[in-house]
């Protein structure tokens, strides 16, 4: 096969019937991973997006020279305390992969740390470097040092698939444990004396549905937990105080904890309180009681407290509000931190344990993000805060307690003259279908003409929220003149529980059609020329779905890792991620109300005759999470069916759900795809 001419996928009709609905698929041969004509053809396809991109191999290497060259390559963490260490990362120039460090602690400022060079009695924990060897993909899955500060346990992935094997590393020592343990999943947790290790494992269907303890130095793990309702999910957690193992359940929609002394690991878990369909609730230990943060009878979330010998009496502290919604509670020995979110922005409320009057900290831009971020030590006057804005690099801020002082510590470095006010960021709203009134945050370089070209994009699910954030990549664009957009369409979290469920199940055309009033606001009210979508997995399904509604009002899409076979997807329970989706989507298997509704969107069910925008697909081969096959299905279909094009598939075919996992490697494909937006909207320089 010719690669300057786009494959044709053959067609082997496969029929199927659901509520008396026969449809044909001429492409579910491609989900057979194995089978070497797949293989082909995705080779194929990779080789016709080469020859197809090949006249902006230039650009790309000037897209990636830029990132390269207004990143700080040799860079490092701030400190955070734990214990009797101060916990730190760093990279190196020419290095792919993070370098995992301490060192002693000497009283409670965090010692000041020089790009490039070693303190004085550093300890590295974990190289990535050394660990990744030549392998082309790796990525660690957990990295959680004992209480007591001596023993390591980190997990690590070479394929991409997130099966991860479970390793341990004596501090002291410096040496590894024989003990080895594939197959687990994200996360785990220590006993409060650092002699046993919990841990997940997951199922045929890449669901995490097992607790497992395991003892050092012993050959027989034990079960601890195991789920049995396939809507449920579970994960092992310590609080900050390491009082309390918390093992929690849930499905997209309701909650169980459990709780057991950390002190005694071979005991019983407790029940905090028995599920409910739809009630969701966390729990954080403060000193003499439980925090809990739920929404039974509360939309928008409450927080309240618990005796710890009953932990399912749940008093009120912070009561529901409907304009704030409470996102997570922290506690500390003298302070409870809120974080919540209130007329699409983020915010941090103190409430002292002295009984003081909560406050809540100010910040001075008009578009922000901020979230509590590495406090690990449950005795501290100090708050760590991550913040960032669309102008302002993310940044490291301890809050003062008692001085009520923000001391920044650092701001991510922005190399090759880069100037927060030589940009400006912006806040406008379309108006929806129905009425309804979606935040968009822009941002932009100062001076530049209008309308522009202009990138937008969209995600809109799970609750999810694309708050304002950084991005050094999108300095490429901006500089071109480009306009950068975020579409905070319904099904995301961006106002609250309320928008969420706007854009779920039965009412998930909101997401789509906000995402389509939005970019026809930023060209009626003069912001924006040409526009080219981006979104990324549910965000691909946004994508999808958006070029089939309105494929005129986008000068190309770019969906990466993209959700577009919806409908075939959340019919099949054996898939990773489908029964657990039916909370989200709806259970179209055993509805048929939802299998019409869910049909009348699918990307792929809908893709028509018309003309349709330049579309480029990025997937994975080994991603367990949106399977590559959806992408290649949705490009061949649109090949055989629409007008329009070009339409290019690009897999990565030694990677996962998050693509290529070194930061060069990440760097190249970012340049790759933004050189191919910059092409569509007709800018090169």
């Amino acid at each position: 096969m010719s690669s300057d001419m786009p494959p044709v996928a053959k067609k082997v009709p496969t029929t199927r019937t659901h509520h008396g609905d026969t449809v044909i698929d001429e492409y579910a041969w491609l989900f057979k991973k194995d089978d070497a004509d797949t293989i082909s053809y995705l080779e194929a396809e990779n080789a016709y997006t080469q020859e197809a991109t090949g006249h902006l191999k230039d650009l790309q290497e000037k897209v990636f020279q830029e990132i390269k060259a207004r990143t700080q390559e040799t860079d490092l963490s701030v400190p955070t305390r734990k214990g009797a260490w101060w916990y730190y990362s760093r990279t190196e120039e020419g290095k792919q992969y993070g370098i995992q460090c301490r060192v002693a602690a000497d009283g409670d400022d965090p010692p000041a740390l020089t790009a490039g060079e070693a303190l004085p009695g550093e300890q590295v924990l974990l190289d990535g470097n050394e660990l990744a060897g030549d392998s082309p993909f790796f990525a660690v899955g957990t990295s959680a040092v004992s209480p007591d500060g001596t023993m390591l346990a980190y997990s690590t992935d070479f394929s991409g698939d997130e099966r991860f094997t479970l390793r341990f590393k004596d501090l002291r020592s410096g040496e590894l444990l024989p003990d080895e343990i594939p197959g687990i999943f994200y996360g785990g947790a220590w006993s409060a004396d650092g002699s046993t290790f919990f841990y997940t494992t997951i199922d045929e269907a890449w669901r995490p549905y097992r607790v497992h303890r395991h003892t050092l130095g012993s050959d027989e793990d034990v079960l601890v937990y195991q789920e049995d309702d396939e809507r449920f999910w579970i994960g092992i957690g310590l609080t900050r105080s390491q009082r309390y193992l918390v093992l929690s359940a849930g499905s997209k929609i309701t909650s169980e904890v459990r709780v057991l002394d950390a002190a005694d690991p071979t005991g019983e878990f407790t029940v905090v309180r028995p599920r409910h369909t739809g009630v969701e609730y966390d729990l954080d230990h403060a000193g003499d009681r439980f925090l809990i943060l739920h929404n039974d009878g509360a939309r928008n979330f409450e927080l309240a407290t618990a005796p710890l010998d009953d932990p399912g009496t749940w008093t009120p502290l912070i009561e529901h509000r409907e304009d704030t919604r409470l996102l997570d509670v922290d506690a500390f020995k003298s302070h409870i931190v809120v974080h919540f979110r209130r007329e699409g922005l983020t915010g941090i409320r103190i409430l002292p344990g002295d009984g003081g009057e909560p406050y809540e900290i100010a910040f001075p831009e008009p578009l922000y993000d901020v979230a509590p971020s590495g406090n690990p030590e449950f005795e501290t006057s100090r708050l760590r805060l991550g913040y960032t804005s669309m102008i302002t690099p993310p940044s490291v801020y301890d809050y003062d307690l008692p001085s009520r002082e923000l001391i920044l510590l650092k701001r991510r470095p922005v190399l090759g003259g880069y100037e927060p006010e030589d940009y400006e960021q912006f806040r406008e709203w379309a108006t929806a279908e129905d009425g309804t009134r979606v935040p968009i945050s822009i941002v932009m370089r100062k001076g530049a003409g209008r309308p522009a070209p202009t990138l937008l994009y969209g995600y809109g699910s799970y609750e999810t929220s694309i708050d304002p954030y950084f991005s050094v990549a999108r300095l490429s664009l901006l500089d071109r003149g480009f306009v950068f957009a975020v579409a905070h369409v319904r099904g995301g979290g961006e106002m609250g529980r309320g928008w969420y469920e706007d854009g779920k199940l039965t009412r998930k055309k909101n997401t789509f059609t906000d995402f389509v009033a939005c970019a026809r606001h930023l060209k009626a009210a003069g912001w924006s020329s040409r526009i080219i979508a981006r979104g990324g997995s549910a965000g691909g399904l946004l994508m999808g779905a958006v070029a089939n509604i309105a494929p005129e009002e986008f000068a190309g899409i770019v969906a990466e890792v993209p959700f577009v076979d919806a409908l075939n997807t959340i019919l099949d329970p054996s898939l990773p991620l489908t029964v657990i989706e039916w909370d989200e989507w709806g259970d179209p298997l055993h509805n048929p109300d939802v299998y019409a509704y869910m049909k009348s969107y699918s990307p792929y069910e809908n893709i028509d005759g018309r003309p349709y925008p330049p579309i480029l697909a990025i997937t994975s081969l080994n991603d367990t999470r949106v399977l590559y096959h959806e992408p290649a299905k949705w490009i061949a279909r649109l090949r055989a069916t629409a007008q329009g094009g070009p339409f290019l598939l690009k897999t990565e075919m030694g990677a996962g759900h998050g693509g290529r996992s070194g930061r060069y490697d990440a760097w190249r494909e970012e340049a790759f795809a933004l050189s191919w937006i910059l092409d569509r909207a007709g800018v090169t320089e």
